[in-house]
């Protein structure tokens, strides 16, 4: 019932409420603000994934881990890095359009990276199996279809949709907690699954978050624009991690990175936070 309904309702209900806060126009900002999008996008769909192949080969990492952490660096930003972003006195408006941007590509590159991970860790003799276009229509209905809903939304009535903004805040911070639980408790080899997936996870969040930062700063983006970009790059859409892990390819141990990765991203973006309140 958690998998089939629940969370993909969640996320579903999730996805409609960032795009009630998406304009076309937060679209067109790529061409307005080329540098600080395509480096965003770069970090967020290029180096991540280099940086979890780095940390699988660096940990030895095996099977379902291994995948389940290629799995989170796959996923694009969520509504929650939007919502550190803004409270980090960052860009809100490149934070909301790099995440945006990075859920269209992501509904084909999911398929095409996951593809590839599981031959690659896990092989042709388990059942495990993501197909590429059965995904891609999956991906689009939990993600596409949603963020075109509440745009709809948004346009029709702003006033309603500003009103309700906050609640959906709030809703994904908690029911991506609730999931997390959720999928905790079903867990039992818990400790062992902590154990491998804890240190890997900690460093793809750490580690993505720096590399982005740095990354802007070298090619001279304000402080606002770097602080987004190291959030976009480290704080990634565990709620769709978890539906892809859980519900697509019902394997719970794929489903542990990000379980792990969702719980430590908060301290991170806390600590953004903090920071933020200090120096901006």
């Amino acid at each position: 019932m958690l998998k089939t309904v629940f969370l993909p309702l969640a996320l579903f209900i999730i996805m409609f409420g960032m795009g009630m806060t998406l304009k076309p126009v937060d679209f067109g900002r790529v061409l307005r603000q080329p540098k600080a999008t395509l480096l965003g996008l770069l970090c967020q769909i290029v180096l991540l994934p280099l940086i979890a192949l780095l940390l699988i080969t660096v940990f030895g990492l095996k099977e379902e881990i291994a995948v389940g952490l290629m799995l989170i660096a796959a996923c694009p930003g969520g509504a929650t890095s939007n919502i550190i972003s803004h409270l980090s006195k960052g860009d809100s408006a490149l934070s909301v359009t790099l995440t945006a941007i990075s859920s269209l590509i992501t509904v084909f590159s999911i398929p095409l990276l996951m593809g590839w991970a599981l031959n690659q860790y896990v092989g042709e003799s388990t059942a495990i199996a993501l197909p590429f276009v059965e995904t891609v229509l999956k991906l689009a209905i939990i993600i596409l279809l949603p963020i075109g809903l509440g745009m709809l939304l948004h346009k029709a009535k702003p006033a309603l949709t500003q009103k309700m903004g906050k609640g959906f805040n709030i809703f994904s911070l908690v029911f991506l907690a609730l999931i997390i639980v959720a999928a905790v408790a079903k867990e039992e080899n818990l400790a062992q699954q902590f154990q491998l997936a804890g240190v890997p996870s900690l460093l793809l969040n750490l580690v993505s978050m720096a590399a982005a930062f740095g990354v802007a700063r070298l090619a001279g983006l304000s402080a606002q624009q770097q602080v987004t970009l190291s959030i976009e790059a480290g704080i990634q859409n565990g709620t769709l991690a978890l539906a892809i892990a859980l519900g697509m390819l019902e394997n719970p141990s794929i489903a542990m990175p990000a379980v792990v990765y969702s719980l430590l991203m908060f301290f991170s973006g806390g600590g953004m936070m903090a920071w933020r309140s200090r120096s901006a």
